[in-house]
């Protein structure tokens, strides 16, 4: 790509709250929220782990460790805008995010488990199609 001038087009997601949109980029640690959505996503990794999620980790670098892979996941755009959205929207109020680029097969299965958790519907439109997950499962039946 870099012999042809051309460049990746970077990941971002936008999550509407109270009216506004809120637009995050991976590993976005500029937000005035930042340290409150990595705790919540750190809890909720946990959580999520409890009950049967494993980061699926090729989704990132090779060259990495698995630690710092998993890391990486927790860091990406949908994960931010899902933390900024539980953070700032009431209990059972639906999420809905949208995603520049398709969403990751990592990020897919964690949602469906987080909203297991949250009991909450999140609904993110991706490049490709809708995905409406509630309770554990997404519309797509996991084709995507």
């Amino acid at each position: 790509m870099k012999k042809t001038g051309m460049k990746k087009v970077p990941g971002y997601s936008v999550v509407e709250v109270k009216g506004k949109l809120h637009a995050f980029l991976m590993e976005d640690k500029s937000h005035h929220q930042y340290e409150n959505m990595m705790q919540l996503l750190d809890k909720l990794d946990h959580e999520i782990r409890a009950i049967g999620y494993v980061p699926k980790t090729e989704f990132v670098l090779h060259s990495l460790d698995e630690e710092v892979k998993e890391k990486m996941l927790c860091n990406h755009s949908e994960r931010l805008a899902i933390a900024f959205g539980l953070l700032n929207t009431g209990p059972g109020t639906r999420l809905l995010i949208i995603k520049n680029l398709r969403v990751c097969g990592d990020c897919h299965e964690a949602t469906k488990f987080i909203t297991k958790i949250v009991n909450r519907e999140i609904v993110v439109r991706d490049v490709k199609r809708f995905h409406h997950f509630k309770n554990g499962i997404c519309s797509c039946g996991d084709y995507w």
